[in-house]
């Protein structure tokens, strides 16, 4: 929708409201004055409706420059009250300005042949005009208030599908295709050669897929559960890669219990062999390493870099899933330093 159609909108039926207010009050007048409509009648009416046509509108285009809709309730309703009481009271003064001076020459007539300007009668004219303005404002701000409201609702129902769908995109970084396709080759291969490794393979198999889809984005687990996952995680590769894959672990005692985003460490481990071990033929080294100090857990895990020399990449969707998990809680890096890439993973706890 073009964004000036909701204000053409509310012009038009601005118009419309105090087009019907004037017709309103120039049956009024005809009934006040038997039957007969004066002139002064009319240029009240008309003076009055234009006054508040021009106030309402006014008073809408500074609410939304100033965003009086993203305060309180209690200050929106202050401002707008405040704007109705000057509205009110302009509508008024514009219309005694014309009205008097018209009398004196005589251009126009009323009902007695004069005005009355007497503070009761002036006080009940301001409540008359204040009352009509008070009941259009309402009306408009309440409607503005709840197309921002459904705005709002829409805006959070689309972060939660992207969300959604990142999550679906994680859950396949996760389950990645190539490690199930080997796993499960390697699993043929050993049901017969080696039925003790393939029960352990399925058991370690078994965990890392409940482990992979029990959890949600914003779960987290102690370094302790992470690292059994990893474990099985690795004994599988393991299998593959045989002795192109050697892991090296150096894990901080007091890190154990700390905490971090689900899978966040077999995600940096995948990501490891994938783009290191698996792309040199004689593989090579992974070394994870966990520290806790100043309550801020730190991960690093290092591999070789891929075959040419060339910074991996990663799987896009399961880092930028890691990058979302940890919103503005924590640091994610990933570099090549020397001939490794090293993976940085800080949490504060």
């Amino acid at each position: 929708m073009d964004a000036t159609t909701p204000s053409r909108r509310f012009w038009i039926l601005n118009a419309l409201a105090w087009a019907g207010y004037a017709t309103y009050s120039l049956w009024l007048g005809v009934r006040i004055g038997g039957g007969t409509l004066f002139s002064g009648v009319v240029l009240i009416s008309l003076s009055i409706a234009v006054s508040l046509w021009l106030c309402s509108g006014v008073l809408r285009s500074v609410a939304l420059r100033q965003r009086w809709w993203d305060g309180s309730l209690g200050s929106l309703v202050l401002k707008l009250a405040t704007g109705v009481v000057v509205g009110a009271s302009i509508a008024q003064a514009l219309t005694a300005a014309l009205l008097l001076p018209a009398l004196a020459l005589g251009w126009v007539q009323l009902p007695g042949g004069r005005a009355d300007y007497q503070l009761s009668s002036v006080v009940l004219y301001w409540m008359n005009t204040a009352l009509f303005l008070l009941m259009w404002t309402g009306l408009w701000a309440g409607l503005h208030g709840l197309r921002r409201a459904r705005h709002s609702e829409l805006a959070r129902l689309r972060v939660e599908a992207e969300r959604s769908a990142l999550e679906r995109d994680a859950l396949r970084a996760r389950l990645n295709p190539h490690f199930m396709f080997n796993a499960l080759n390697n699993l043929r291969a050993l049901i017969l050669e080696d039925p003790e490794r393939a029960r352990d393979m399925v058991t370690r198999l078994s965990r890392t897929l409940r482990h992979a889809l029990a959890h949600n984005r914003s779960e987290q687990v102690t370094l302790a559960e992470e690292l059994e996952v990893v474990d099985d995680y690795l004994a599988i590769e393991a299998i593959h890669f045989e002795q192109r894959l050697q892991v090296r672990r150096e894990i901080a005692a007091e890190a154990v219990q700390a905490q971090l985003p689900a899978m966040a460490l077999q995600l940096l481990v995948e990501n490891a062999i994938k783009h290191g071990i698996a792309s040199r033929a004689g593989g090579g080294e992974v070394h994870i390493r966990a520290s806790l100090e100043d309550d801020l857990l730190r991960l690093q895990v290092d591999s070789p870099l891929c075959t040419g020399g060339e910074p991996a990449q990663g799987h896009g969707v399961g880092l930028a899933y890691l990058r979302a998990q940890l919103g503005t809680r924590g640091r994610f890096a990933l570099q090549p330093i020397g001939d490794r890439m090293q993976a940085l993973l800080e949490i504060p706890q």
